[in-house]
């Protein structure tokens, strides 16, 4: 048989199926325009007063879908801000006293390496378990002008690090001062370390 005799077969199967199917329907019953009528002088109609109408209950399945709430982002941080954590832990975060369980150098790097190894270094922390880590930024050539210093806050509150990150601060003398940021990051559901 050629591919054309088994697609004329299957076009006279469908449409005896379909003749079948449709053996039963009846036409629809049709309507007759109306005549229009001579336009006649309409009285005004009264005026009626204004009464508060009800709407009617809409059933549950004609309503409208109300929004989701979606969670909101979180803010951005600033160093040193330690909202969302209590106090203990907090003022062990901003002296240092919290165990550090890892450390990333960006000292020679230019902005965009350095951006994106501060990205896979919180996320990676972050699914590890880590708990504190520690930014080395360097201080830049000049006292002041470092750039990879001033952009770390700007990394830290994007996405993905920011969901992430609970809280910065700049370090302590012994970890690098003004060249390196503590980096507070949240715990793991069920983790309790």
């Amino acid at each position: 048989m050629s591919p054309a005799g088994t697609s004329g077969e299957n076009d006279d199967d469908d449409q005896d199926l379909f003749r079948r199917a449709l053996s039963d329907a009846a036409p629809l019953k049709k309507r007759r325009p109306q005549p229009a009528k001579p336009a006649e002088a309409k009285k005004p109609a009264p005026v009626k007063k204004k009464t508060a109408k009800k709407k009617p209950a809409a059933s549950p399945l004609l309503a409208t879908p109300q929004p989701v709430a979606r969670p909101k982002p979180p803010s951005d941080l600033a160093a040193g801000e330690f909202s969302g954590m209590d106090r203990r832990t907090a003022d062990r975060f901003r002296r240092g006293k919290l165990p550090i369980e890892a450390r990333l150098d960006l000292h020679g790097m230019y902005q965009d390496a350095a951006q994106g190894a501060v990205v896979g270094f919180i996320t990676e922390s972050a699914a590890r378990g880590h708990r504190c880590v520690l930014v080395i930024t360097g201080r830049g050539s000049r006292e002041g002008t470092g750039v990879l210093r001033e952009r770390l806050p700007q990394w830290l509150n994007q996405p993905p690090c920011r969901a992430h990150v609970l809280a910065f601060t700049p370090a302590r003398p012994q970890h690098g001062r003004d060249g390196a940021f503590y980096v507070l990051l949240r715990r793991k559901r069920g983790d309790r370390s």
